[in-house]
């Protein structure tokens, strides 16, 4: 099978277990939200599929083979995480030259012109780069690598909200003219609510949800109205949660409406209200 296929994957930081009997496929050409509370376990996931953590059980797979160990597996793909691993005086445009040995599909043209539009100066030291610059910096490369495999681990942290909005441009002008695997890990849900296709949700290292963006989206929906008639519709209804103003009342729920009681409203769920109702305590 092609993509990267996580297989029984557990992993323990003492009394922590951060992962859990992990199953999941990222499969070929597709861009992946895997989301998540703080401490769910996204990163700890990257990070063995990277091969940058050791799992202390269970198999990742690169395109069928295995990933542990593996130059030829892993060189299909990149991880864009928070730790920086560049000497401490190299420059920007060094580590564009410098990529090229390690990824042979690096475009340095191409990561030169994206540096521009971000107004990221090529002559300054990776060390020296604020949060946002640094974030950039990392994009830029992980947007040039030109593998078949892209994981993003907070990718926007510290940028501004034109520079959050001119990646996600770039990156679905990049999809569209030669799709590849993305798998892209963040906080800010209702940002790439209309990028993702499918959806992992990870909820104390374990996967409640994998699923596509439209199919987990049509299960649910919300119900409004004053609080006895939205109480009594709820009766034998598979509630996620309410939220209550006053005498108004808004549920969360899961299946179908019946939009029989004129003194009801209904609408949709969208991703980040369902994902609040699904990984609440």
């Amino acid at each position: 099978m092609n993509g990267i296929e996580i297989r029984q994957v557990f992993k323990r930081y003492g009394a922590v277990q951060a992962l859990s009997n992990v199953n999941i496929c990222f499969g070929e050409q597709k861009i992946y939200g895997l989301l998540g509370r703080n401490g769910a376990g996204k990163s700890t996931l990257l990070n063995v599929a990277a091969n940058r953590i050791f799992a202390d059980g269970g198999e990742v797979l690169v395109d069928g083979e295995r990933a542990a160990e593996n130059d030829r597996a892993l060189s299909k793909l990149y991880l864009m995480s928070e730790k920086t691993y560049y000497p401490e005086n190299m420059k920007v445009g060094t580590a564009f030259r410098w990529a090229k040995n390690f990824y042979p599909e690096f475009d340095e043209e191409y990561a030169r012109n994206l540096a521009g539009s971000f107004v990221l100066n090529t002559s300054s030291r990776i060390s020296a780069l604020s949060t946002g610059y640094l974030s950039i910096f990392k994009l830029v490369m992980a947007l040039s690598v030109n593998v078949p495999y892209v994981l993003l681990d907070e990718p926007v942290l510290g940028l501004d909200a034109n520079h959050r909005e001119l990646f996600y441009r770039i990156l679905l002008a990049k999809y569209g003219e030669k799709p590849f695997t993305v798998v892209l890990s963040t906080h800010l849900i209702e940002e790439v609510a209309s990028i993702i296709e499918d959806v992992v949700i990870l909820k104390e290292g374990k996967v409640i949800r994998n699923e596509s963006r439209e199919e987990l989206l049509s299960k649910g929906y919300t119900v409004s109205g004053g609080a006895r008639a939205v109480e009594d519709y709820l009766r034998g209804r598979e509630v996620l949660g309410v939220d209550a103003i006053g005498g108004l009342r808004t549920a969360y729920v899961l299946g179908k409406p019946d939009r029989s009681n004129p003194e009801l409203e209904f609408s949709g769920l969208d991703l980040q209200k369902l994902f609040i109702q699904l990984t609440g305590m």
